[in-house]
């Protein structure tokens, strides 16, 4: 257990921040899959900007990497793209 108080307020912030985290990577990652199921064009390319910001800042925050966001966007265009 921790002795110093800088150390007890680092971990209630940092069980602060790993609850918030997973929240916004759980909340993008249904965003993802609702992209994904999506069979329509035109509600496809309107889901797209939201879930690219998502996927952003999740990348700019370090949840996670910059090139996996790369590869999420560049793999959810592909499917966009497919759609007819």
């Amino acid at each position: 257990m921790a002795h110093h108080k800088s150390a007890l307020k680092r971990i209630r912030r940092n069980e602060a921040v790993r609850l918030r985290n997973r929240y916004q990577h759980k909340t993008t990652r249904n965003a993802i899959k609702k992209l994904r199921a999506t069979e329509d064009k035109k509600e496809a390319e309107s889901l797209f900007p939201s879930v690219a910001s998502m996927i952003d800042k999740l990348a700019k925050r370090n949840i996670i990497h910059n090139n996996k966001a790369a590869n999420l966007k560049s793999k959810l265009v592909k499917h966009i793209a497919a759609l007819s």
